[in-house]
């Protein structure tokens, strides 16, 4: 299956899952903002897939955006395992204790949970669970000697990459994936502070670190795309269909679009399975 082919099924499923309307208003938009609303319903109405006005039930619409881009990037990468071969897992809810780089914070929780005092002074806001997990297992010898002898006893002891030299399975993170389904100020903060602790506590290589977001309105997409230092990129759910609907709402926000995907800081779905691969 092409690229463009599982973008357009992640569209129909995002239509047919996630987003709704109210009142003829799709729920990205904010309510109380005039432009907000009339991007959202140009960018809707290009998907070309119908929306229904049924109340969600059961999970919010946040864990199904994050389930289904889940399955598209998984599904999106494995197209790419020429470029970047290995084992790779897409998955939700696990904590980045779990992982090689981070795996120190595992031993720091346990040592503060039998202290409070000590606890109460250092906090846990170190230990992450981002939304979508990128990771690689580590490999067998015989996987790294496959085409000709690379590694033996003598050398290479220390590299996680090296199954061997762990006495537990412990994968690499490769990309934390924060999903929000829209932005507020106050997310944009929680989101900025996961990253620097991902940054800050890792003992190792940083992952990818990256959002995903059906935001419609770009001044509210700048509080995260601009700036580097702590995020990778912020990637939009379809960002040529809300490129076309700004055109035609509103020209600042035209500019302010046209700065973050100039810039770098803004791509489309479609590119994060291949900047995952690099």
């Amino acid at each position: 299956m092409k690229l463009a082919e599982l973008r357009k099924e992640y569209h129909r499923r995002i239509c047919q899952h996630v987003l709704r309307l109210s009142d003829g208003i799709p729920n990205i938009a904010d309510v109380g903002n005039r432009a907000s609303k009339a991007i959202a319903l140009r960018l809707v109405e290009q998907l070309e897939y119908s929306v229904t006005e049924e109340i969600l039930s059961g999970q919010s619409k946040g864990v199904l955006f994050e389930q289904v881009t889940r399955e598209f990037l998984n599904k999106a990468f494995s197209l790419l395992l020429h470029l970047r071969p290995g084992e790779w897992r897409f998955e939700i809810g696990r904590s980045i204790a779990d992982f090689e780089q981070y795996r120190h914070l595992a031993y720091l929780q346990e040592t503060l949970s039998r202290n409070p005092e000590l606890a109460s002074a250092l906090g846990s806001d170190y230990l992450v669970t981002p939304d979508i997990i990128v990771a690689r297992s580590p490999l067998s010898d015989r996987e790294i000697n496959r085409i000709d002898q690379v590694v033996d006893e003598s050398l290479a002891r220390y590299s996680p990459l090296r199954a061997i030299n762990r006495s537990e399975f412990t994968p690499l993170l490769h990309a934390s994936i924060s999903c929000k389904w829209t932005i507020r100020s106050d997310r944009s903060q929680n989101v900025r502070t996961e990253a620097l602790n991902l940054i800050r506590n890792r003992k190792g290589h940083t992952p990818k670190i990256v959002i995903v977001t059906a935001e419609p309105l770009p001044t509210r997409l700048a509080s995260l795309a601009l700036g580097t230092g702590d995020l990778d990129c912020v990637y939009h759910f379809a960002l040529p269909e809300l490129t076309q609907a700004v055109k035609e709402i509103s020209e600042d926000q035209a500019d302010m679009l046209d700065t973050m995907i100039n810039g770098n800081r803004l791509r489309d779905i479609s590119d994060l399975p291949l900047d995952l691969a690099i």
